[in-house]
């Protein structure tokens, strides 16, 4: 092989983690049967191959190197902890039966069959067996591969208390030998809707970060696309339908949702020729199959308010009345504050801002979403329009205190600033 330069050995490792490292791992979980081990094996790999790489070259088949280094590596690591627990050799050779390691590349196929490794490692996740904080927080961790801190902001709650949550999933894992594989036909009906729920958070980290300094994280919404078809090969049901649609009609604006430079840009104000009609062709095929059902969800129901959105030319033209009336129905089918402040929001484009505030101060009133900066920024937004000038000031700065966004605080900020200049 010939020399590579070592910029563009880092730029294509760069690339890869952002792009690969999620299904790398969850291979490397599924060959050596433990989460940190996997994890620091992933590390190791990726640092042999920023050395390795400049001499050797690039492999034909990055991932599979990397998956097939990693592997050898933590098995090598056992072996030298085996001269001081016997244990550990017992474990190595049943890793890698003959006792020696094989070429880089050996047994390691670049691309996997559905149910892949990723598709196995959610399932585990999502065992039942494991309680339902652990299971979300721990695919958020393992899958998404958000940070311990980025998921306590979510679940509103420490950074210790979620890494505690983490633990004892990984560990209940580990003691109960719970099993590494998507479930058989038979059971799959049962284990969807917590499968469901972890790909539509990743598509939602994906589609609008938690925190810091990009609005979207492309590579996560294409992983939670990619999935969403598996799981609909697996188990062709409304919801996965309704999923999948829902998905790639919020991912067909995405390259309108923000400038060159990387600014928001509202809905209301984006260039729609910019929208991907080939993904709202398909988007809106779904959600008419899953409709067709009659046996439809929550997620088909956000997908049918994504389609009457899609449908529209501006803003104006958007058919309000049929948004507010989707978003009562599924107000009933999963009461949430979340979908009220939605609902507020369209009722204001409907009936005009101030019938839009009055619900949204009534949830206020109710305790709810004062921790919730899409709220804040919201009832500002409503008091602009109605020229309630100190009340917007006071929203749009409780809003940016509570952002963690880079694209949020910079979007708040200019409108606090054209509030200044009117």
């Amino acid at each position: 092989m010939s020399e590579t330069p070592i910029a563009q050995v880092r730029e294509t490792l760069d690339g890869l983690y952002r792009s690969e490292s999620g299904r790398i791992l969850a291979t490397l979980i599924r060959l050596l049967g433990d989460f940190d081990l996997a994890e620091d094996a992933m590390h190791d790999a990726f640092a042999a191959a920023l050395e390795r790489w400049p001499q050797d070259g690039l492999p034909a088949s990055p991932r599979a190197w990397l998956i097939s280094t990693g592997r050898h590596k933590a098995i090598d690591g056992l072996r030298r902890r085996a001269r001081f627990d016997a244990s550990q050799d017992k474990i190595a050779d049943q890793l890698l039966p003959g006792g020696d390691f094989a070429p880089a590349d050996a047994g390691i196929e670049a691309d996997e069959s559905v149910p892949d490794d990723q598709l196995r490692l959610i399932f585990t996740c999502c065992h039942p067996a494991l309680a339902p904080e652990g299971r979300l927080a721990l695919t958020l961790r393992e899958v998404c591969g958000l940070t311990t801190e980025e998921i306590a902001r979510a679940f509103l709650t420490t950074a210790p208390t979620l890494a505690q949550r983490i633990v004892r999933a990984k560990a209940k894992i580990r003691d109960e030998r719970l099993p590494y594989q998507v479930p058989a036909p038979e059971e799959l009906p049962a284990r969807l809707d917590a499968v469901l729920q972890v790909v539509y958070l990743m598509f939602n980290e994906g589609y609008s970060a938690s925190a810091g300094a990009s609005l979207t994280r492309a590579d996560l919404s294409t992983e939670a696309i990619r999935l969403g078809r598996l799981l609909l090969e697996l188990l062709p049901e409304p919801e996965g339908m309704g999923l999948l649609a829902l998905m790639l009609l919020q991912e067909s604006r995405r390259a309108a949702r923000t400038t060159p430079s990387g600014e928001l840009i509202l809905l209301e104000d984006q260039d729609r020729t910019q929208w991907d009609r080939a993904l709202i062709a398909e988007g809106v095929k779904l959600v008419e199959r899953a409709l067709l059902s009659r046996r439809f969800g929550p997620y088909t129901l956000q997908a049918a308010i994504a389609a009457v959105h899609s449908e529209a030319g501006s803003a104006a033209a958007t058919d309000w009345p049929q948004i507010v009336a989707l978003y009562g129905l599924l107000a009933r089918a999963v009461p949430s504050p979340v979908v009220e402040l939605n609902r507020a929001v369209a009722v204001a484009m409907r009936d005009g801002p101030e019938a839009g505030l009055v619900l949204i101060d009534g949830l206020f009133a109710q305790g709810q979403l004062k921790e919730y900066h899409l709220a804040h920024s919201a009832r500002a937004d409503l008091c602009r329009r109605l020229g309630r000038k100190g009340d917007a000031r006071a929203s749009y700065e409780r809003a940016l205190a509570l952002t963690q966004q880079e694209p949020e605080r910079r979007f708040l900020e200019k409108r606090l600033r054209e509030l200044e200049s009117r």
